[in-house]
């Protein structure tokens, strides 16, 4: 199952947007065949190791990450496939969220007289597919807000100061967030004091680029940002302004999306853009921003889990990573659960969940 789990890492950037999905076929204590999806290839991860198994698969088992699909989409049912072939025994390490499937694919198996073992590495598998578990129920991305922080709580020197916080590994580490992404969140106010372009730079193959995504209540994004300079159809600003004023068009003629969303309080509904970004099968979001729309994505509740990037400095003075919440939001805000800790070169991670994304009270960290 660990092989089945860092094949499915295989699948990152190239999946989507079906789940990553990773198989292994055992006989006799040796792989006879293994695989992972890929999109554009067609075959699900099942059938990558059934052909390369071959005739040898009968009496295998199939160690995958996610129950096997029982319904006929791009290709015919994995369920089919793998009784047709003879396997004697599959080991899945958790069930699959598409309501599609959802226990169907395990009950054709059982049926068919091959024995179904479930739950192996099940927190990993879980981890690994939290995105696709929440766009498939909720046709919603599952968001991740990222923040480099010290030890007393601060992004920054000064508010509108771009500071380095972080050591070269976390840098790193946010670089394979990213790329585990479908979309990349920020507000106006980081563009116009960092002047970042916010790409994908692990060079990992990827299916779509990505999608860097501004909230812009007034539109005020520069023509000359390195975000606009470098946008390639792969920047999208969402904003309150007309599509059809002078900037809007300065920005599309700069190959810059410009979608009007309806305004909250004064601001960009965030809860729109979530549904937007929903459509546009987005299913996994991170938020790099600075205080502000953090602090408003909070509030509104469309947060999913935090990544808290921590140096081991003490700053003193500096901007923070939050804007205030208004008192009503804090009280009926849920904590974060299911918390994780762990050290990334001199600096130390803590992760968090807000939301259980699968539905069944257990998110990751939790049997």
């Amino acid at each position: 199952m660990k092989r089945a789990l860092d094949l499915a890492q295989e699948s990152v950037g190239v999946a989507h947007p079906n789940p990553r999905v990773g198989a292994v076929l055992v006989k006799n204590d040796q792989i006879i065949g293994e695989g992972y999806h890929v999109y554009d290839h067609h075959d699900h991860a099942e059938i990558v190791a059934l052909k390369q198994a071959g005739a040898k698969a009968r009496g295998a088992t199939l160690y995958i990450n996610l129950e096997p699909c029982c319904h006929k989409g791009r290709t015919g049912p994995c369920t089919s496939a793998l009784i047709e072939a003879g396997v004697k025994r599959v080991v899945a390490a958790i069930g699959d969220p598409n309501p599609k499937v959802a226990g169907q694919g395990f009950a054709q198996l059982r049926k068919a007289g091959i024995q179904v073992t479930t739950d192996v590495e099940a927190d990993e598998a879980r981890r690994i597919n939290e995105g696709f578990a929440r766009w498939i129920t909720t046709k919603l991305p599952f968001v991740t807000l990222k923040a480099a922080l010290t030890l007393d709580g601060k992004i920054a020197a000064r508010a509108g100061q771009r500071t380095q916080i972080t050591a070269k590994a976390s840098q790193a580490a946010v670089q394979q967030l990213r790329h585990a992404s479908d979309a990349l969140l920020t507000g106006v106010g980081t563009i116009l004091v960092d002047d970042p372009r916010l790409t994908d730079r692990t060079g990992a193959p990827r299916r779509r680029p990505l999608l860097r995504a501004v909230v812009d209540s007034q539109l005020r994004l520069p023509l000359d940002s390195e975000l606009v300079r470098s946008a390639s159809e792969d920047v999208l600003v969402f904003t309150t302004q007309s599509t059809r004023s002078t900037k809007a068009r300065a920005l599309a003629d700069a190959r810059v999306e410009v979608q009007r969303v309806p305004a909250r309080n004064g601001r960009v509904d965030l809860t729109e853009v979530l549904r937007e970004l929903g459509r546009r099968k987005m299913l996994d979001v991170i938020i790099e921003a600075g205080a502000e729309l953090n602090g408003a994505t909070l509030a509104a509740g469309i947060v999913d889990k935090m990544v808290l990037y921590y140096a081991p400095r003490i700053m003193g003075t500096g901007a923070v990573p939050v804007a205030e919440i208004p008192s009503r939001k804090i009280t009926n805000a849920p904590a974060l659960s299911h918390i994780t800790t762990y050290s990334l070169g001199s600096d130390f991670v803590v992760e968090g969940y807000f939301h259980d994304v699968y539905g069944n009270h257990r998110a990751a960290g939790e049997n």
